[in-house]
């Protein structure tokens, strides 16, 4: 299958060619700014499918929307009915195509012009009305205020906010382009003139207070939700503009006789990671709680874990390698410690399910004794 992206220097287009990149059989017929009136036509000529992204956002007058946004909708149309070709056409539009400004008027002008191509020749026409798109590879103070406020705060530089409760309609370009390949791969059915599902919405303020908490999270360790929905995109958006001497930080470590504490990752209401080491036949822990629990994974070493009950006395252990992938957990009323009883260094991958509190440790030191 061809398939033509127009715009292809653009963010969303990048994003699009590399997914078509990773399918089989699939080939991607490029247009841009540089392209001649020539290839553009043998281009729309050969595609199984037109994705046309090409448009203009911030045009140095009003006339460079109707030339980026209108006329050269207008030529692929004239060169699909010169060839009496009924190609399917994705278009990115915008949520402004409903409103009566410059650039709205120009976008629902791209529109008409499809419409009208799909009454005369018959071409299926998918418009696409999208709200602010944002995700790795888009331009700052230009794709969208996310673009900007990422890039102003991986920086360190300030971010301008008119009215931090003005808010913004956000989707997350993974969701647009996986909609489009769902709709060429006729996996989903659409309107004629359709918007992107999940849409985000945020207010600038909360956006930028976002953005400044995944920054100060490589200080205080504590790091958002970053798993699922807005903030996972927001995340990896934020991420994407990271330089690559910013792609590494570094963690405290506590070190003594018996060997170093790492603390790595810290969460609101998940716990925190960490890892420690021993030496050969150290021991550390000798303590029980009545509600945090841990997990622990020797991933170096051999370990002897003993575990006694703090009203009965019952008295367990049982031994870990970094050979075999176990979990041993700790449970409540339970005093606990680890051993390393093998004869090079001991490296442990700690959870505990909540963040360490200076206050409240819930950590009462009982030594074992069998």
């Amino acid at each position: 299958m061809k398939i033509l992206v127009t715009g292809s220097n653009g963010f969303i287009a990048k994003n699009l060619i590399q997914f078509l990149s990773e399918k089989n059989d699939i080939e991607v017929l490029k247009i841009n700014r540089q392209s001649t009136d020539a290839e553009l036509k043998n281009a729309v000529i050969s595609a199984d499918w037109i994705v046309h992204l090409a448009g203009v956002n911030r045009p140095v007058n009003e006339q460079e929307f109707i030339d980026g946004n209108v006329s050269l909708t207008q030529k692929i149309a004239q060169y699909l009915t010169d060839a009496q070709k009924q190609t399917p056409i994705i278009l990115s539009s915008s949520i402004q195509a409903e409103l009566d400004n410059a650039y709205g008027k120009s976008k629902r002008g791209g529109e008409e012009v499809l419409f009208d191509l799909q009454q005369a020749n018959g071409n299926p026409v998918y418009i696409c009305r999208l709200a602010n798109v944002f995700g790795k590879w888009s331009r700052p103070n230009y794709n969208s205020a996310v673009a900007t406020f990422c890039y102003n705060t991986a920086n360190d530089l300030p971010i301008q906010i008119n009215d931090e409760n003005a808010v913004v309609r956000l989707v997350y370009v993974d969701d647009v382009i996986e909609t489009f390949w769902n709709i060429i791969q006729g996996s989903i059915t659409v309107a004629p003139t359709f918007e992107i599902t999940p849409e985000y919405q945020i207010t600038v303020g909360e956006l930028a207070k976002t953005l400044q908490g995944f920054r100060q999270s490589r200080d205080s360790l504590i790091t958002d939700r970053v798993g699922v929905g807005l903030t996972r995109a927001l995340y990896s958006t934020y991420l994407s503009f990271l330089k690559p001497a910013q792609f590494d930080y570094t963690v405290p470590k506590y070190g003594d006789e018996r060997g170093v504490f790492v603390e790595m990752l810290k969460t609101p209401d998940a716990g925190q990671f960490s890892y420690f080491t021993a030496h050969p036949g150290i021991t550390r822990g000798g303590h029980y709680h009545h509600t945090k629990t841990e997990k622990f994974l020797v991933i170096k070493g051999k370990a002897l874990f003993k575990f006694k009950h703090i009203s009965t006395g019952e008295y367990y252990e049982l031994e870990t390698t970094g050979e075999e992938p176990r979990i041993v957990e700790t449970v409540p009323g339970w005093t606990h410690d680890i051993t390393n009883i093998g004869e090079d260094e001991m490296v442990v991958m700690l959870w505990a399910n909540e963040i360490f509190d200076r206050a409240k440790p819930d950590t009462f030191a009982m030594p074992l004794s069998n």
